[in-house]
């Protein structure tokens, strides 16, 4: 059950959507396949050439599988678990019909990938303006025209949205009205905020911060002084407070490339070949972006065999090899002994030069 708000624009609040697809890939092809309704499926690669589950249905997820699993971990979890190649322009024509229905409300789009966005629908005059009313249209319709159901979370800021969203899945509804919102964050569990992996979950922890309640009682200074900027963002959210608007498009920030390794390496010296080999590559992406190859920062990136990662950056203006070299020096210290199962190499651009691009995928 659910109240249903139509806050008005004179509380100044903002009436935000962030609906997201449940299980996306996976509900796609028990949809197409209707053999697999109620068996334990996932998407991705192959078990014997070092696949990762891409995501899986609820089904899988009750045996422990996850998104970002390694094949062959998520199969010896769920030996009865089905494996889906993944079928890319399927999805990709699927999520067009889902934005088409979004596009019924608003035009203020803002996706985050092919199967989850954020709306706004502050003015938007159908059913009388009610945001939850409007959600719950919108995942009636993407249920009547492809089949698939979607969870949506309603608030007055993307941060509540999105958290709100996760509350009732699957093919649920969570609604958070402004007044409300204070409750809602009181003593929300970190690891909910978006933007904060594991790696960040445990750093805070250490810190003595689980929730935002503890968050609550340092104050922002203390808190930069812990995370850097992240600090602030961290202290406002803990609030429920995020003024960010939804955009419809955005500043290209930087350009990358990694590949993942068909065998897991344990030396300095095939991390700096494989950084050669990536090295033409991402100066191919970069020229096409920029000819003139105008850069801020350069990144090495290196994913370890247990799935933790680590990125080291430099503030640079010049593309250079020697540079990329010595910031690997420094990402394979953190290996600590662990092998290497990814390499990734990017460049940050200035914001000034920075290319705008619509916020969506290329069909």
């Amino acid at each position: 059950m659910y109240t249903v708000f139509g806050w008005g624009m004179s509380d100044k609040a903002r009436k935000i959507i962030h609906v997201d697809m449940d299980c996306f890939y996976a509900a796609v092809e028990v949809r197409d396949n209707p053999t697999l309704v109620g068996k334990p499926v996932a998407v991705g690669g192959e078990s014997d050439r070092r696949g990762v589950i891409a995501t899986c249905n609820y089904e899988a997820r009750k045996f422990g599988v996850r998104s970002a699993m390694a094949t062959a971990t998520a199969v010896r979890q769920c030996p009865q678990l089905i494996l889906v190649k993944p079928r890319f322009q399927v999805y990709k024509a699927v999520s067009r019909q889902i934005h088409a229905i979004f596009h019924r409300y608003t035009e203020l789009i803002e996706p985050l990938s092919l199967d989850e966005a954020y709306l706004d629908v502050s003015d938007c005059e159908s059913y009388r303006g009610s945001a939850t009313l409007i959600a719950e249209a919108i995942r009636r319709e993407i249920f009547e025209e492809t089949g698939l159901t979607a969870s949506a979370g309603v608030a007055p800021n993307k941060f509540i949205a999105k958290v709100a969203s996760d509350q009732n899945k699957p093919n649920g509804i969570c609604v958070v009205a402004p007044d409300d919102v204070p409750a809602f964050v009181e003593a929300l569990p970190l690891r909910k905020i978006p933007g904060v992996g594991p790696v960040t979950e445990q750093k805070l922890a250490e810190l003595g911060l689980k929730t935002t309640a503890d968050v609550r009682m340092q104050t922002p200074k203390v808190l930069q002084k812990w995370l850097g900027r992240y600090g602030d963002v961290l202290w406002k959210r803990s609030f429920g407070i995020d003024e960010r608007p939804v955009e419809t498009s955005r500043l290209r920030r930087s350009v990358g490339v990694e590949t993942t390794l068909s065998e897991d390496i344990g030396s300095l010296q095939q991390c700096k070949s494989v950084l050669s080999d990536l090295l033409p590559e991402l100066i191919q992406r970069l020229d096409k972006h920029d000819p003139k190859r105008r850069i801020h920062k350069q990144g090495v990136k290196l994913k370890f065999a247990d799935f933790q990662q680590t990125t080291v950056e430099q503030t640079t203006t010049e593309l250079r090899q020697s540079l990329f070299l010595a910031l690997m020096d420094k990402a394979f210290e953190r290996a600590d002994g662990r092998k290497i199962r990814l390499v990734g190499l990017n460049v940050g651009l200035p914001e000034e030069e920075g290319e705008a691009i619509q916020l969506q995928f290329e069909w």
